[in-house]
């Protein structure tokens, strides 16, 4: 199932053992390299440490209620990271990022991504366009397979390709494929 990236943001986190909210997600820990949520950074009153962490692999469940966790003890500090340390210590944001394409030209910012919530790989990335482009389109959604590069500060994403106009040979003529055959009576042959 694909959600919006926003929807997780500020989302309760309940224990299954009690039933209550022990935090909430505060930030996507994203890793830029393959574009995977792996974790969220959580804030509540009853975390002991600041940070804390909650790995995707610890979630058991996403439902109408928020994410759902066995306990408490699944949340983890920036001492209990052992991979990926430098994606969590990163904390990149997709939002706001700066999108051009191979040829760097501009074509708006990151204001919103979808992700699959099975594997939580982001699939795509919304593009609020610049003012005068947003006249004819106000947004943009592009495909995981059309981003090119990801940096600190930009998407490169592919470029649109030009569009060649159709050169008509002259003396040839096509079928038109839009007008429809009038049907014909069938003639019958009779051998004698």
């Amino acid at each position: 199932m694909l959600i919006s990236g926003t929807q997780l943001i500020d989302m309760p986190v309940m224990s299954l053992q009690t039933g209550k909210e022990l935090a909430r997600t505060h930030l996507a820990i994203i890793n830029p390299h393959n574009l995977t949520i792996v974790a969220y950074l959580v804030t509540g009153k009853t975390l002991d440490y600041d940070p804390s962490y909650l790995r995707i692999a610890d979630v058991r469940e996403i439902g109408n209620i928020g994410m759902i966790i066995d306990n408490s003890d699944e949340f983890i500090t920036e001492d209990d990271i052992v991979t990926e340390k430098t994606t969590y210590e990163m904390e990149y944001d997709l939002n706001n990022k700066q999108v051009v394409d191979e040829r760097k030209k501009k074509i708006g910012k990151v204001n919103d991504y979808t992700i699959d919530l099975d594997s939580f790989v982001i699939q795509q990335i919304s593009v609020r366009r610049p003012l005068l482009q947003s006249f004819k389109d106000a947004e943009l959604l592009i495909h995981r397979n059309q981003i090119v590069e990801v940096t600190d500060d930009l998407i490169i994403v592919k470029s649109a390709k030009n569009k060649k106009s159709a050169k008509v040979k002259h003396g040839r003529h096509y079928a038109n494929l839009f007008q429809q055959p009038t049907p014909q009576a069938e003639s019958i042959k009779i051998k004698n």
